[in-house]
């Protein structure tokens, strides 16, 4: 079986199984929904989980097989100790849904177990289902199969010819309940298996995905000078579009598109959503280049295989955000400096005395 992916129907497959054929889980996926998989973690042949983003949530979905009871009870701890640390690594803030085959039955009672367990379950208490519901309560998870109430042909998991029992459920965190809408299993006359589907309805608010916003280019304001000022103020006299307004307010908006169409034929522009730093009135090459060391570092780690590269190439991209951060602080800090100079109590007053003069004599005031 091994561990890889395929599309199959509109829908993209994730699974995990051992050579033997012996175990194996798997996620599908709609394809549409497959694009926004930013995570595949493949435990072992008994448990492996995906992480989903949808809108702002990440939704973390846990497929597992769990070892039959026949088996020693080292055998079965080490079971829940791989799950253990799969839960472990999914933050509260995330949505967690863990189903499967946990080979135990919890009963159809609640008693002992009034927080974790609804009173809706199927058939009596076992050891592994004793063990289950302890996991789940060290966990605050849910058995969601139990809190809603069905006839029995909805509740039955496992059928084989007189026999009939649940062993197949869906966990969630107590604090998500009431994101569940409805847990049932779906009848059916199909004998190739004799589990039957469980179908889970959860149904959680996330905000919507802003889109970049794409409009014209801006104006790079930014790289105005006393020299390049000067060639706008008679770009802007030659075109006299302005003086031939029959009013205050069309002769304003005349002058502005002047100046705009002006400005950005001799400044240049830059498209918008780029680097909102880039082209700022501090940037420098430095900055430059260490924003774009930055970058590929990220890149790099995006394209990363194993957990291991991930991890090291991680570390890089770490590094070089560090760098990149405190080369903008030098740019600004220096680009301040220079500023406080040219514009000190006497300088500024005959910079802004020149600059007042060089506009009344280009626009003829």
């Amino acid at each position: 079986m091994g561990a890889k992916a395929r599309e199959i129907d509109g829908y993209k497959l994730w699974y995990s199984g051992s050579t033997k054929a012996k175990n194996g889980v798997a996620i599908l996926v709609e394809k549409e929904l497959a694009d926004f998989v930013v995570e595949v973690r493949r435990k072992s042949d008994q448990i492996m989980a995906i992480k989903v983003l949808e809108g702002s949530v990440f939704v973390n979905v846990v497929s597992v097989y769990a070892l039959h009871a026949g088996l020693p009870e080292d055998t079965k701890k080490l079971f829940l100790d791989d799950l253990d640390m799969v839960i472990q690594d999914v933050p509260r803030s995330g949505q967690l849904f863990i189903g499967g085959d946990f080979n135990g039955h919890i009963g159809a009672d609640s008693v002992g177990y009034d927080t974790v367990h609804g009173g809706f379950g199927f058939g009596e208490r076992n050891s592994e289902g004793v063990s289950m519901l302890d996991f789940v309560v060290a966990f605050d998870l849910l058995v969601v199969n139990s809190f809603f109430k069905k006839k029995e042909d909805h509740l039955v998991t496992f059928k084989s010819g007189y026999r009939k029992t649940q062993i197949d459920y869906f966990l969630m965190r107590t604090d998500s309940r009431r994101s569940c809408k409805d847990c049932k299993v779906i009848p059916s006359e199909y004998l190739g298996t004799r589990h039957r589907l469980l179908v889970l309805d959860a149904e959680f608010k996330c905000s919507k995905r802003k889109k970049r916003r794409v409009g014209d280019p801006r104006v790079k304001w930014c790289t105005l000078t006393k020299e390049n000022a000067g060639l706008i103020a008679e770009r802007i006299t030659e075109e006299g579009a302005w003086r031939k307004a029959e009013d205050a307010d069309s002769m304003w908006e005349a002058l502005v598109d002047c100046i705009r169409r002006s400005a950005k034929e001799i400044l240049g522009s830059s498209r918008r959503g780029g680097n909102k730093m880039e082209g700022a009135w501090w940037w420098n090459e430095e900055v430059k280049e260490k924003v774009k060391e930055k970058k590929e570092a990220y890149v790099e780690v995006m394209n990363s295989g194993s957990d291991e590269e991930r991890e090291i190439k991680s570390i890089k991209y770490k590094a070089a955000k560090k760098v990149a951060k405190r080369a903008v602080a030098v740019a600004k800090s220096l680009a301040f400096d220079r500023l406080h100079i040219d514009w000190g109590p006497r300088r500024g007053r005959r910079k802004f005395l020149d600059w007042q003069g060089l506009g009344q004599e280009r626009l003829g005031i």
